[in-house]
């Protein structure tokens, strides 16, 4: 922290520092027309922690639309989930594929 002098008091006051949350990210889950619904359902709960109901859900949503924000982040770690997902797929022979995007 900084210190500052207060010109009609002679005191020397103290300063904070602006902090800014950092940015957030999105990992995105895309659908293809290999990986299996249930290994989608696996994934979701495994990896983004979700109840088998709500990964039920996001599952349809991906199947629907294509592809679906499964979960929010910081850089880092929205990069390592992703990484996580795409390893589990491959390790089990499927093509699914997550992104990271900007909020």
């Amino acid at each position: 922290m900084g210190t500052s002098a207060s010109s009609d008091t002679g005191l020397l006051e103290k300063t904070r520092p602006i902090i800014t949350e950092p940015p957030r990210y999105s990992c995105i889950l895309h659908n293809d027309h290999f990986t299996t619904r249930d290994f989608v359902v696996y994934v979701l709960i495994s990896v983004y922690q979700m109840k088998p109901e709500e990964a039920q859900r996001k599952m349809l949503e991906v199947h629907r639309e294509g592809r679906g924000r499964v979960g929010n982040y910081s850089y880092d770690i929205a990069r390592t989930k992703a990484s996580q997902t795409e390893k589990l797929a491959r390790d089990n022979d499927f093509p699914l594929k997550c992104t990271v995007e900007p909020l």
